[in-house]
């Protein structure tokens, strides 16, 4: 369908004369409804509405009538030739959520959820307070699209007790359809305790599972953008299972000595955009591992952080597999690592169909790294015999200065070496402008332009 405001849908409206309305009303009467109602709107602009909220792609699937920057108050008729209602706005402050910081929250946040989620389509708003919750999953499949607009605080508990019952999340959408989760607001962990009480933190401790703040679990056609994500307990935003997502003008913060507090991690999903994004924290800035393909990550800005990582795969003998990655467009600055694809001895599967394109990199202590010998424990890893294959990566347009002589590293396995390597356009100064190594093991290159630094 055109939108309203093109001239083509104009013209098609007026073609209708009053004296044709007319006499089509005895047969069709919807009709002189569709007509005036579509007459009404044609040259006026009208106010923004919250289905706005909802992801783009709805649109097609539930009739509505959309525009960028307007959404006309007109819903699709039902069978019986009615206008359905509007959104329903659930606002968490009606069900009892004080929002004053140190209220639990919780259960209002839960009760607000069970309307909105058995609503028709419908709103969840979060006001701009601040409000204090213990782990909450927000359970779908819902009646219809649902949007959840959060323009306050949304602080986690800091007593552990509370996560008794699982450890792995605090806020969690699962299997929810067309979810839209925007509005500026905030998502704070509030991972300090958690910190304290890791075992990369202080090794005299057990390791121990601690939250993600926000997961995204079987959810399909999703939107979550404009939001500020800040000191996850562990992992800051999730997507495992996932399909058809986009994440756009996020900003995930975290100290940089804060352990594992990966910013985006994506698992097992298909069909992801990141976009617009400002990351921060102790761990990768964005993580992808296994079952995870059609993944584009566009004008990324990483640091402090570990990079953007692909794996680690082939973990504990497993098979991964990972594909058609693009990220196009990001500044590191100051990270431990650049672009990284990292997997365990003794595992197999894949990660094929890589891109890395029109990077900056500014004192990165590894701009590029294969490590097919990655060994995250405390004793070191025996040989395998078996690897994760990696193929058909390019790397194209990556410039600046790397925090190291080596500025790029190819680790690969002697029995299931790297190829299809391609450097394209790469220019890494070690600090000061003095020359950059590359150290290359088993690995099948090809250089296309000018490449700086070159294998030996």
């Amino acid at each position: 369908m055109k939108h309203l405001s093109t001239p083509l849908f104009k013209r098609t409206i007026l073609t209708f004369t009053q004296r044709e309305v007319t006499m089509a009303l005895p047969r069709h009467p919807l009709l002189f409804l569709f007509a005036m109602i579509m007459l009404s709107f044609a040259d006026s602009t009208v106010a923004e509405d919250p289905l706005l909220l909802f992801h783009e792609g709805s649109a097609k699937d539930n009739n509505f009538i959309v525009q960028s920057t307007n959404v006309l108050n007109l819903k699709s008729f039902d069978k019986l030739g009615q206008i359905s209602s509007s959104p329903k706005m659930v606002n968490v402050n009606d069900y009892g959520a004080q929002g004053d910081g140190k209220t639990d929250d919780t259960l209002a946040f839960k009760k607000a959820w069970e309307v909105a989620c058995s609503s028709g389509i419908a709103v969840f708003v979060v006001p701009q307070k601040n409000y204090l919750l213990k782990p909450i999953t927000f359970s779908g499949p819902c009646k219809s699209n649902i949007a959840v607009q959060i323009t306050g605080t949304v602080e986690a508990s800091d007593n552990i007790s509370d996560y008794n019952e699982d450890r792995a999340h605090w806020l969690m959408f699962d299997s929810v359809q067309k979810l839209s989760v925007k509005g500026g607001g905030t998502i704070d962990g509030n991972g300090n305790i958690w910190w304290q009480n890791s075992c990369k933190t202080n090794q005299k401790l057990p390791c121990k599972k601690a939250p993600t703040a926000l997961t995204f679990y079987k959810c399909k056609d999703l939107t979550v953008e404009d939001l500020t994500i800040r000191n996850g307990q562990q992992m800051h935003v999730s997507f495992e299972e996932s399909e058809n997502v986009i994440v756009s003008g996020l900003t995930v913060t975290a100290p940089e000595d804060s352990p594992n507090t990966d910013g985006i991690h994506i698992t097992n999903t298909q069909n992801i955009q990141i976009l617009n994004t400002v990351i921060g924290t102790g761990d990768d800035c964005i993580s992808i591992e296994s079952g995870s393909r059609n993944v584009q990550a566009t004008k990324i800005t990483c640091g402090p952080g570990h990079g953007i990582s692909i794996g680690s795969l082939g973990s504990g003998e497993s098979k991964d597999f990972v594909s058609g990655v693009t990220v196009n467009g990001a500044k590191f600055s100051g990270t431990t690592n650049g672009v990284r694809i990292k997997t365990w001895q003794g595992g197999s599967g894949s990660a094929s169909n890589i891109k890395f394109q029109n990077i900056q990199m500014e004192k990165v202590t590894n701009p590029i790294v294969i490590d097919q010998n990655y060994c995250d424990q405390a004793t070191p890893c025996k040989k395998q015999k078996s690897a994760v294959q990696i193929k058909n990566v390019l790397y194209e347009n990556i410039k600046g200065t790397s925090g190291s002589d080596v500025g790029v590293q190819f680790d690969c396995s002697e029995k299931f070496p790297c190829e299809g390597i391609v450097l394209q356009n790469i220019d890494l100064q070690y600090e000061d402008r003095r020359e950059a190594k590359a150290s290359c093991n088993s690995v099948q290159l090809s250089y296309r332009g000018d490449v700086n630094p070159q294998c030996p």
